[in-house]
């Protein structure tokens, strides 16, 4: 399949090396939100901010990823 096939609506194409390190950012995102997983499982963890830090870590996920792809508006 080409790479042409693989675009992503409002989004430029991307170098390999910036889908690389945007593959990168999405695997460090799951091992950060399993050790939130494991944090919020302790017995008195302070769910509100484990919640907090899930959403905080998923945010700056999104920001690092639009950082690197730098989407246009619709």
């Amino acid at each position: 399949m080409d790479r042409s096939q693989h675009q992503i609506h409002c989004y430029r194409e991307l170098s390999e090396q910036e889908v690389d390190l945007i593959n990168e950012i999405h695997t460090e995102g799951r091992v950060l939100n399993t050790i939130v997983d494991a944090v919020g499982n302790l017995p008195d963890s302070d769910r509100r901010a484990v919640a907090i830090a899930r959403t905080e870590i998923q945010t700056g996920i999104m920001w690092l990823v639009r950082a690197i792809a730098k989407p246009r508006e619709s």
